[in-house]
């Protein structure tokens, strides 16, 4: 099979690019369609997740090898990587026998390609040689016959004089592709068991199938940001005559992916923001001056800044969609509060949710300690009957008081009721006599209705998507509430703009003071390192302070070698037979979970051992010791939100990373822990270690799958892709006047964003 020539790489006139197949129209032709493959072909491809010719199109090569850099063997540079172009000449195998055992030899001979004596005894004899030695790696044998020509990847060393290589990466040419005109090689991955030069054999056909491609970016835009055209840009991304030309083919490709991601954001910030009517509400009111007056610490500047964005938001006449991010303990539920104040201080409700039935709890105990301490919670004789009017309550701010309902799937409680049912809560709610309501998830489902929702405040681990930011605008007067939503999970700027792109970002970038340091270190699962940790916890427990024991399971485990909350428990009690141990996870019930956590909280247990129940909001400043069992199971960001339970009051923590990292990427993760505290850094080196094929699966509206953008390397891009799809939808909100550009969009990103253009 020969293999065709190299695309084109004339510019196509206007009329053959406005004649050209669309990305669109490609995912529809399916890849069986191209010459050559085959339905067995075509089975492994789509096993690959490549059923169509734009799928096809988009698997795009890794690396490049450029022949212009090629050297000869007799000028190979020993020590150094290189890329050998050669022929083999012959194969052998020489008897072996290692000290474990034999190991399987190949041995392959190999020659500068001469298409004078291709394969012939002159070349053997004659050119100049290199032997090239493979280990246990016998199907090279049957990949390497005499006569096939391959690049050979890897460091030359010396064997008696002659150059050799061991193990290199082989890329081998297929039959008359080594003749097609261009200098550099492309790399495309494997698929399955085709070949990467299968691939390559593939992709030229579907190359040729498919162009011209048509380009639905307006040419304003293409021109403005000095991009490739697109249909030149697929050709050289696969087959380009230069690097350079490669270079310029990925900036085009990187832009149009981050520019559709972008488009379908500034589609939904439309939809949800500019579309809808929201209510205005005022940040700068009486109970908001009250509450912050009476704050026993100066806000800092980050939080003050961070307060303004919101009021700003709030007051307008369109509904705020924000998303406010901050370390553990920047005092982000304080910024939070001021919001769901200002939503009373106007007349409303405000709704503010936890991921959990525990933390919600706590951040009602939070919320009621804190408006005790502001003077702004209402005596229980004061309560409301289901006329009274809010308004009332705001003639003056000394008479301010502000009603808080706690409703759970399995508890109900009110600061202005005396003795609160699950059904007089809810009945509370739905007439507005609860103010601020706080719960899990369930507080948007059906059955509990709001009279008046102003302001809703969400966690992020929630996985608060577009379906439920609607469900938002039927629980409140026929407006679309204002959204916050927090978390404390360090996200880097850009994979905000790459997920959170519909969401306004305000971010809380400074600490208040007095925030303790936490010593991190990483501790070998030994006997002398157990005991050492011990020893900590054990110091600190004698000051006085608390401990947290965390382990990733709860039950023994005979497929994982964990360790679990059953047999830490076990340890921990017979470590520290004179301390109080007790235990908790996400299996108990949520009473038991509250009575584990208020023997806690009052200090009458001295080591809590948990598992990541505990991860996020629970605030026992007297903890002072974390120590994590099988730290290499857990994932930096996780990680990190655990070590922000210690180091919350006064008093110094200590983060003990008991691990036993058995992978590189665990590796790095126990060493960017013990590195560093700054939750950016380690956010971006997560994003390095886990690679960003899986960033998407932290939202719910995925967008699929970048396969060819790096939002770490192409920052750049991915600001100005930000700014132009802003640009473009302000003014063409349903990109009516560029119908291509919408169906691509549809096709492309599918289900996520097909709701924008059918509702």
């Amino acid at each position: 099979m020969s293999a065709p020539g190299p695309p084109s790489q004339s510019p196509p006139t206007p009329s053959a690019a406005a004649a050209g197949r669309s990305l669109a129209y490609l995912h529809g032709v399916g890849v069986e369609r191209v010459r050559y493959i085959g339905p067995q072909q075509a089975y492994v491809l789509a096993k690959g997740g490549i059923e169509s010719v734009a799928d096809l199109l988009q698997h795009f090569p890794h690396r490049y090898m450029d022949r212009t850099l090629v050297v000869p063997i007799a000028e190979l540079p020993v020590g150094e990587e290189v890329t050998l172009f050669a022929e083999v000449l012959r194969t052998y195998r020489p008897p072996s026998a290692g000290r474990r055992g034999p190991r399987e030899i190949l041995k392959v001979t190999v020659a500068d390609p001469d298409s004078e004596g291709r394969g012939s005894d002159q070349v053997l004899l004659a050119g100049p040689r290199m032997e090239i030695t493979f280990f246990n790696q016998p199907y090279r044998s049957h990949q390497l016959q005499p006569g096939t020509v391959a690049a050979f990847s890897g460091k030359v060393s010396l064997f008696r004089g002659r150059p050799q290589m061991t193990n290199p990466d082989v890329e081998v040419m297929s039959s008359g592709e080594e003749e097609f005109g261009g200098k550099v090689v492309p790399v495309h991955s494997a698929v399955g068991d085709l070949t990467p030069s299968r691939v390559r054999l593939a992709m030229q056909n579907a190359l040729n199938r498919a162009r011209p491609i048509s380009d639905p970016v307006p040419g304003s835009i293409v021109r403005k940001n000095r991009l490739m055209d697109r249909d030149q840009a697929f050709a050289n991304i696969h087959f380009p005559q230069s690097l350079d030309l490669a270079e310029r083919a990925r900036r085009r490709l990187v832009f149009d992916e981050l520019f559709r991601i972008q488009l379908a954001l500034a589609l939904i910030r439309h939809r949800l923001v500019e579309e809808q009517e929201g209510v205005s509400q005022e940040v700068h009111c009486p109970v908001v001056a009250t509450f912050v007056g009476g704050l026993p610490y100066d806000l800092t500047g980050a939080q003050k800044r961070v307060i303004e964005e919101i009021a700003r938001d709030m007051a307008g006449p369109r509904p705020m969609h924000r998303m406010l991010q901050g370390e553990v303990g920047s005092g982000k539920t304080v910024v939070a509060l001021v919001a769901l104040l200002a939503a009373v201080g106007s007349g409303n409700q405000a709704a503010i949710m936890a991921p959990t039935e525990v933390l919600a709890e706590q951040l009602y105990m939070v919320l009621r300690e804190m408006l005790s301490h502001a003077g702004l919670s209402p005596p229980v004789a004061r309560a409301l009957g289901a006329g009274q009017q809010m308004g009332s309550l705001f003639q003056a701010a000394s008479d301010v008081t502000v009603r808080v309902a706690l409703l759970t799937s399995s508890r109900a409680s009110a600061n202005f009721l005396d003795s609160p049912g699950r059904a007089r809560v809810k009945e509370a709610v739905a007439t507005g006599e609860a103010q601020i309501v706080v719960g899990t998830h369930s507080l948007i489902q059906e059955g509990i209705t709001f009279d008046r929702l102003g302001l809703a405040v969400v966690d992020e681990q929630h996985r608060f998507g577009v379906s439920q930011r609607n469900t938002l605008k039927y629980k409140a007067a026929g407006w679309q509430p204002d959204l916050l939503i927090m978390t404390a999970t360090p996200i880097p700027r850009t994979l905000s703009m790459t997920l959170y792109g519909d969401l306004a970002l305000s971010y809380i970038d400074e600490m208040p003071p007095g925030r303790s340091p936490v010593n991190t270190r990483v501790v070998q699962n030994t006997p002398e390192g157990l005991s050492r940790a011990y020893q900590v916890i054990r110091d600190e427990v004698r000051k006085g302070r608390q401990a947290f024991v965390i382990c990733p399971l709860i039950d023994d485990s005979d497929k994982l070698e964990v360790s679990s909350v059953a047999s830490q428990h076990r340890q921990i009690r017979s470590v520290f037979g004179d301390l109080v141990v007790d235990r908790m996870h996400g299996q108990l019930s949520s009473a038991a979970k509250e009575e584990v956590m208020a023997r806690f909280r009052a200090g009458e247990t001295d080591i809590l051992v948990s598992t990541t129940v505990i991860e996020v909001g629970i605030d026992i400043p007297n903890a002072t010791v974390l120590l994590i069992t099988d730290a290499q199971r857990f994932g930096l960001s996780q990680l990190h939100q655990l070590r922000g339970r210690v180091g919350r009051g006064k008093h110094p923590g200590h983060c003990l990373l008991v691990a036993e990292p058995a992978t590189p990427a665990s590796e790095r993760r126990m060493k960017a822990m013990a590195r560093t505290t700054n939750g950016l850094e380690l956010a971006e080196e997560d994003l390095r270690i886990r690679g960003q094929g899986t960033v998407f699966g932290a939202r719910q509206s995925g967008m699929g799958d970048l396969k060819l953008a790096d939002i770490l390397r192409d920052r750049r891009a991915l600001s100005r892709a930000r700014q132009t799809a802003t640009e473009l939808i302000r003014s063409d909100p349903g990109l009516r006047r560029h119908p291509d550009l919408g169906e691509e969009l549809r096709t492309i990103l599918g289900d996520d964003v097909k709701w924008l253009f059918d509702s």
